[in-house]
């Protein structure tokens, strides 16, 4: 089923995409050109900022994906505020509470103490947020990417393995906290990472292909998906209810 949260695709094309293309795979092609071309300028952004704040994480993905979506830089909230999204089992956060779970993740990650302790926490708060209807995974790399080097260390993607990290980032999402992305990295930190080998090891991680597209869940509002969400979201919280 192709993610249409627009309901336009038919006269827009995959995502209102500016080439109007509708095979996905060709603007998958698209995003991923558009961020190898990119990387270096959201790199050099980031390394700009005093503190990383959630219009920076915005601002990262215009730079990343503006050649392909129109949208590039706008957040669920502003394009898709009346639907639920959601990848395999996990709802992604509501719109209303994306700025909430990315700016926490911030804070957490800027805090370099906490960001070496617990770098998998910190990414599974960022992906959770989930602020785009796509480019998710190569943005919140990129932010990471930068809380790490802040934090002087860097990761390892190239060694990293695709299932396993995506199964420990997914584990993350739903029980947050526990340890199991930060687990599962911890072999993969490096204090020995150049800034200059910094893009070669993002383009290196798993799961920036775009092959797992996201689903439309429904609409906010709707009693049974809010009453899901309610349910995770005290998951979250509290993995034993």
């Amino acid at each position: 089923m192709t993610f249409d949260p627009f309901g336009d695709f038919e006269t827009r094309g995959y995502l209102r995409n500016l080439a109007k293309a509708k095979d996905q795979k060709i603007v998958q092609r698209l995003q991923h050109n558009s961020f190898l071309t990119g990387i270096d300028a959201g790199l050099k952004y980031l390394e700009r900022c005093s503190l990383l704040t959630y219009a920076d994480v915005l601002q990262v993905h215009k730079i990343l994906f503006e050649a392909v979506f129109p949208w590039a830089g706008e957040d669920r909230l502003k394009n898709a505020p009346l639907i639920f999204v959601s990848k395999g089992a996990v709802l992604f956060a509501h719109p209303k509470d994306i700025r909430r779970a990315v700016e926490h993740a911030l804070d957490k990650g800027q805090n370099k103490a906490f960001m070496t302790e617990r770098p998998g926490e910190v990414m599974g708060y960022l992906a959770y947020g989930h602020p785009f209807l796509d480019g998710n995974g190569r943005t919140i790399m990129l932010i990471h990417a930068e809380l790490a080097r802040r934090a002087g260390f860097g990761i390892d993607w190239s060694t990293t393995d695709k299932d396993q990290y995506l199964a420990a980032l997914t584990e993350e999402i739903e029980t947050p906290g526990r340890g199991k992305l930060d687990s599962y990295l911890r072999p993969f930190l490096r204090k020995d990472l150049s800034q200059n080998n910094l893009a070669s090891a993002i383009k290196a991680a798993p799961g920036l292909d775009g092959d797992d597209v996201d689903t439309v869940s429904g609409r906010i509002g709707d009693p049974a998906l809010e009453a899901r969400y309610e349910a995770q979201e005290l998951k979250r919280r509290d993995p034993g209810a």
